[in-house]
């Protein structure tokens, strides 16, 4: 997220377009956090209200947390969230099938097997290259990557340093948002994973 504040945030913000970031310490902090939390369409990490507030870490996430236990008392329509590496505002799953009902949102197809399979040998592998994929899964998973590409699920991080040097994939933000996770350590360790059930029944 951009660390400037644009015109049209200051203005949802109820300032002057005249006026710059400083003025915004000026307000009540709590308000102002959540004005930029509803008006970002991506996780605003913590580093960006230290920045533009000028306070430190602890006091920022002082003010989050208040933010987060109060929206979760209030339980209604938008929930607030810390996810991929900061907070943002998600509607409430209790309403997720009527907002998709009545604003004519399509539910996004579920993921495969094969796609599960291969999204979870890649988040706990990666950098990973393609053969080795296909050697964990014993299948060609060429389709598999392709598919969570289009997803935005994994993307390429770099290539190896073996023959021909090929292309490693690794995971991306939207998968950390898709499964509510800040960040990769979040991920259970796979000691604690006793066994993966797949609901899917679709195969690579």
């Amino acid at each position: 997220m951009d660390n400037e504040i644009s015109e049209n945030e200051t203005e949802a913000l109820g300032l002057s377009p005249e006026e710059t970031p400083e003025e915004v310490k000026d307000v009540d902090l709590n308000s102002a956090f959540e004005a930029i939390l509803f008006l970002s369409n991506e996780p605003v990490p913590i580093s960006f209200f230290v920045k533009n507030f000028e306070i430190d870490a602890t006091e920022a996430k002082i003010i989050l947390d208040s933010l987060l236990d109060e929206y979760a008392e209030r339980d209604g329509g938008i929930k607030l969230v810390e996810i991929s590496g900061g907070f943002q505002f998600v509607t409430n799953p209790k309403c997720g099938s009527v907002v998709r009902k009545v604003l004519g949102f399509k539910k996004k197809e579920p993921l495969s097997k094969g796609m599960l399979e291969t999204l979870s040998i890649i988040s706990y592998k990666q950098p990973i290259v393609l053969a080795e994929i296909d050697e964990l899964r014993g299948v060609s998973s060429r389709m598999m990557v392709s598919n969570l590409m289009k997803r935005n699920l994994i993307k390429p991080v770099g290539r190896k340093e073996l023959p021909g040097r090929p292309l490693a994939y690794g995971t991306t933000d939207e998968f950390l948002r898709l499964f509510g996770l800040t960040q990769l350590s979040d991920l259970p360790k796979l000691v604690e994973i006793k066994e993966f059930s797949f609901d899917e029944t679709e195969e690579a």
